[in-house]
């Protein structure tokens, strides 16, 4: 994760669990509760069905984000990818619902 802060919303996955191992730098995880200050060496696992989000609020960091099944959430990022700036700030709400939906992301509403 680069510099500016960023990261998605709650969220859960119907078909696979995700984990998430801190590498570098300081990250904000959502555990479906509440938000727990992440370091180096920390880890958090999401198993299908839970609620979960982070985010980098303090600089650069990069985690180790596990999926498992694994291969098809790969097709996820590479759509990311291939989206320009221009494309990703002219996406309506329902374009990204769509996105989401194509690659088993349900977002939930925000946290109380």
């Amino acid at each position: 994760m680069g510099s500016a802060p960023g990261g998605p919303e709650p969220h859960f996955h119907r078909a696979m669990s995700e984990a998430f191992f801190v590498l570098e730098g300081s990250v904000r995880l959502y555990d479906g509760q509440r938000w727990r200050a992440a370091g180096p060496g920390d880890f958090l696992y999401v198993p299908p069905g839970g609620v979960h989000a982070f985010r980098n609020e303090d600089g650069p960091a990069s985690m180790l984000m596990l999926f498992a099944p694994g291969a098809p959430r790969e097709a996820y990022f590479e759509e990311l990818a291939a989206l320009t700036p221009a494309a990703r700030s002219a996406m309506t709400a329902r374009d990204w619902a769509a996105l989401y939906a194509r690659h088993d992301q349900v977002m939930v509403l925000a946290e109380p």
